[in-house]
């Protein structure tokens, strides 16, 4: 009973669709019908549409050694080229009695009506090889591609108990030769040329269905390829059978997909971009009220995902407790930091791609460093924690200071340190890069962080009219002092202008002085 299961899976793994089976071409007959042991007369007739009522067998009936074996194949029946059909092909061993006058084969296709028919064996033929084990063979049962068929079969008359049965399945369209032949997995072959400076694909089709239309449309490709709207229809009449869709993006899951234009046809997908991993990236958003960062994957494709921070040497650090494993929909980070080094960073396909979404937004906080002042300006209202560090110092160990700055506003701090460098990070969001910045010239001694000054929008108002009534005072003051300075020049150069006028008015003589 093992060995004859055993024989059973494998004449049944067959029929699965897959890699080995994928070139492997079925035996071609030209007419269906039963074949029998030389020697051995049989023929076929209809079974009864109500089958008899089995009947006990004598005790002399050896049931364990009537059925040798039940054994299935696959067999193609051609009518001309892409109309051929399958059929299952069913073989048997049996050992010839006294008592058998042959076989009845049934078989079962889930939704359908049984159907048998009986192999009889004729009289003469039973009495010369009474004893022997006789070969039975039939290939009448079409079946579609991977349909599974249940078969059994059982004596004439029928003998309680005395029976063998095995499920068969048809091998699917994934077979060469029947992508070629069978009427039912004919998809005819698509191949693409993509140009992507027009963002336009030309499909070209051969090998389709003949005297039938064909179908082509771009999709997105799931659970089921969703329609991009890219649509076109191929007439039989036409020769070069090619047509040009255009596309938006060159998604890993845009493919071309193409059918018959007939009911229930197979279809094809080629996926042209299926390697084309940099569009996936591009869909970061950022919603500055709700201070969220997000990205939706515009392609099912599994991701892990990370918020890092650009370093000093060009790697993307990542923040902790920030890994994220995605597949589809839409992933987001509550309480991001926009700034320019925060960035995200996608590995797949053992591939990392890193996107830094604040590089080119308008920075919400800076910090600027001088020789003992650190001054921090924000946009919005913004809690810093400040790190006194060594250069060598990745993580500081000291307390740092927190420092409130409220929006557009500018907070200034000063330190004689001579660990000249500093941690600054917002800690009123959940996710924020830190920022190191370190002075040029340290002091020679060591004082912590000094107190805060004040800021411009913390000053009171009488402070700010004092101010400018003093710049008005010496604008005044200026003015008068160049007028004065102006008028003492005329006076200077009308006096001169006199004694000139005077000197000329002498007589001749006057000017002129001897030479001795």
């Amino acid at each position: 009973m093992i060995l004859w299961a055993a024989l059973l899976m494998c004449h049944s793994g067959l029929g699965l669709s897959g890699t080995a089976g994928q070139h492997m071409e079925a035996e071609r007959i030209k007419t269906c019908g039963t074949k029998c042991s030389p020697g051995l007369q049989c023929k076929t007739k209809p079974a009864y549409f109500v089958p008899p009522l089995c009947q006990k067998p004598a005790d002399w009936l050896d049931a364990s050694s009537l059925f040798r074996n039940l054994s299935f194949s696959t067999a193609v029946m051609c009518e001309g080229r892409q109309k051929c059909t399958l059929h299952l092909r069913i073989k048997t061993a049996v050992h010839l009695s006294k008592s058998i006058n042959g076989v009845s084969v049934c078989s079962e296709t889930p939704g359908m009506l049984r159907k048998c028919q009986i192999i009889s064996i004729s009289r003469a033929s039973r009495r010369k090889m009474e004893g022997m084990q006789v070969q039975l063979e039939n290939d009448c049962v079409a079946v579609s591609p991977r349909q599974q068929v249940r078969v059994t079969v059982t004596t004439l008359p029928s003998y309680c108990g005395i029976t063998r049965s095995g499920t068969y399945v048809a091998p699917d369209c994934s077979w060469k030769d029947l992508r070629s032949n069978v009427t039912e997995c004919i998809t005819g072959r698509i191949w693409p040329e993509v140009n992507l400076d027009r963002k336009e694909v030309r499909v070209n089709v051969s090998d389709a269905l003949r005297g039938q239309d064909y179908q082509v449309r771009l999709c997105h490709k799931d659970f089921i390829c969703t329609s991009t709207g890219a649509h076109a229809l191929i007439k039989k009449e036409d020769p070069k059978k090619s047509v040009v869709l255009a596309f938006s993006r060159p998604l890993p899951c845009l493919c071309i997909e193409g059918w018959s234009a007939v009911s229930d046809a197979p279809r094809v997908q080629v996926c042209p971009f299926k390697d084309s991993m940099e569009e996936m990236w591009h869909g970061i958003h950022f919603d500055v009220l709700e201070e969220t960062l997000s990205w939706e994957a515009a392609c099912p494709l599994s991701v892990q995902v990370t918020l890092c921070q650009n370093g000093e040497t060009g790697d993307c650090l990542a923040l902790e407790r920030t890994w994220r494993n995605i597949s589809r929909g839409k992933l987001t980070f509550a309480k991001v930091d926009p700034h320019p080094q925060l960035c995200m960073k996608f590995t797949a396909r053992n591939q990392s791609w890193i996107r830094c979404p604040f590089v080119s937004r308008f920075q919400v906080w800076d910090v600027t460093l001088t020789q003992q002042e650190l001054k921090l300006r924000s946009q919005v209202n913004a809690t810093f924690y400040i790190d006194v560090c060594s250069p060598s110092q990745a993580v500081c160990g000291a307390p740092g200071t927190t420092v409130q700055v409220g929006a557009h506003s500018s907070v200034g701090l000063t330190w004689t340190d001579v660990h000249s460098c500093l941690h600054v990070r917002r800690i009123d969001v959940k996710y924020a890069a830190t920022i190191r910045r370190c002075f040029t010239q340290p002091s020679s001694h060591t004082f912590p962080l000094l107190a805060t000054q004040a800021t411009w929008k913390s000053v009171p108002l009488f402070l700010y009219l004092g101010a400018a009534i003093v710049v008005v005072v010496v604008v005044v003051l200026a003015f008068l002092v160049v007028i004065a300075v102006h008028q003492k020049r005329k006076d200077k150069k009308m006096q001169c202008n006199g004694k000139a006028n005077n000197y000329s008015s002498l007589p001749l003589h006057q000017h002129l002085v001897p030479i001795t």
